[in-house]
């Protein structure tokens, strides 16, 4: 999601008393909301494909959540410009055509036996660059169909409800599904999600206006614009940089305990998928609780209090002990500590980037910020799959947890933790952009 303010988006209509009555926003959310949850089903049963039918190792699983992100690294800034030039609509369409083919692909393969893990290995990374155009494209997409700044903040809680809500049901589907048919042919799911998708896509009616030309295009002149923008301002930079810590300390935690849960453990699918389903359930609370939150406390303070509980909740994981049943609450206890503050900061983090972006800015600016935190996810997967390769899943838990409570420190200093409100409207860019 991103901000709105251009003439070019907005609208002589009255403003609708809640994006309950606005119909296309309604469909994109539907369409969206669906295949979260499948790429979280893909998220489980794609390492797990790995491990069960190619025995792929620690380092492999960790190279394999790597290429899934790191499209995010080289291509969403160019990605970015792109889309700043186009219409948003057609692009979703083509990159959810694109995953829904690959990822259908993966199952027969695997049936006609031709499936590998090299061949899954591509097929995942470009899965990964299919899902930069998409995410890259809709977040500068869904202020054409919000119109009103005055929604900012609720169209971010639907959104971060609907990715919590993922996060809840998917792990739990996944686990159920790889245990009944097998990791290969859950992945149909996520492939089936992205159709419902499509469909919600060809069901908008809202028209989207042509991007206003511009006399010179200067593709890295632009791509510098874009990543400066966020750089240089202070509230941006400090989203970004930590947003890439946060990133990086959550995909590495993630991978290891799917690691350490699965050679150390010796934990069923099921369990797993149990685990990430339940501790979930913080992030869909944090998403219904967020604006009741920020309208009551000051916005800054929020902030610090949300992403320390997602920095520190990782800590409880390498502490776990004593009878399997009290470690694994523990584990649920960790995640949803996490989960609860991603439902709360990414409310704030979203409705900061598009109080203080125009427009004409916002492809590049959702690219910039895709390129630090997809990035920070991607080097967390490649790290969590060598630690644990080198030093064993729990110390590298230890380090990993360690690692992401000193990132506090950066919270504590961050311009953003100060801040009272909203910024009252989107600073302007340069007169070239």
């Amino acid at each position: 999601m991103t901000q709105l303010s251009s003439p070019a988006v907005t609208t002589d209509a009255p403003t609708s008393p809640s994006l309950w009555r606005n119909g296309d926003f309604l469909r994109f959310w539907l369409g969206e909301t669906v295949s979260l949850l499948g790429t979280q089903v893909t998220n489980l049963a794609l390492p797990l494909t790995a491990i069960g039918a190619f025995g792929a190792t620690d380092e492999q699983v960790g190279l394999l959540r790597f290429l899934q992100l790191v499209p995010y690294l080289g291509l969403a800034l160019p990605i970015g410009v792109w889309t700043d030039r186009s219409r948003r609509r057609p692009v979703m369409l083509g990159a959810n055509l694109v995953r829904l083919v690959l990822l259908g692909l993966v199952p027969l393969l695997y049936w006609w036996h031709l499936l590998n893990l090299p061949l899954l290995m591509v097929i995942t990374c470009t899965v990964g660059i299919a899902s930069v155009v998409f995410d890259v494209s809709w977040m500068s997409y869904v202020p054409v169909l919000v119109k009103s700044p005055d929604h900012y903040v609720e169209a971010s809680a639907k959104m971060g409800a609907s990715s919590s809500t993922a996060d809840v049901a998917g792990p739990g589907l996944a686990g159920v599904l790889v245990s009944a048919l097998g990791a290969p042919m859950a992945v149909v799911v996520d492939s089936c999600s992205y159709a419902v998708s499509v469909v919600s896509l060809l069901l908008i009616r809202t028209p989207e206006p042509r991007p206003e030309p511009v006399a010179e295009r200067h593709l890295w002149r632009e791509l510098k614009d874009g990543l400066g923008w966020v750089l240089h301002d202070r509230v941006l930079r400090a989203l970004a940089l930590i947003g890439f810590c946060c990133n990086f300390s959550m995909i590495t935690v993630w991978t290891m305990f799917l690691l350490y849960g699965t050679h150390d453990l010796h934990l069923g699918s099921t369990t797993l998928g149990a685990v990430f389903a339940t501790a979930s359930v913080g992030g869909l609370v944090g998403a219904l609780i967020s604006r009741k939150v920020i309208a009551r406390f000051p916005l800054g303070r929020v902030y610090l209090v949300a992403q320390s509980a997602l920095l520190l909740g990782p800590s409880l994981i390498p502490a776990a002990g004593g009878p399997r049943p009290v470690m694994i609450g523990i584990f649920v206890l960790s995640f949803f500590t996490t989960y609860l503050g991603l439902g709360v900061a990414g409310v704030i983090i979203v409705s900061l980037r598009q109080a203080v972006t125009p427009q004409s800015m916002m492809g590049r600016m959702t690219a910039a910020f895709r390129t630090l935190l997809f990035g920070g996810g991607a080097l967390g997967g490649l790290c969590a799959g060598l630690l644990t390769g080198q030093f064993g899943a729990r110390t590298a838990l230890t380090v990993a947890s360690a690692a992401s409570a000193t990132v506090v420190i950066g919270l504590l200093l961050s311009p953003v933790s100060r801040l009272g409100t909203l910024p009252a409207g989107p600073r302007q860019a340069a007169a070239n952009h």
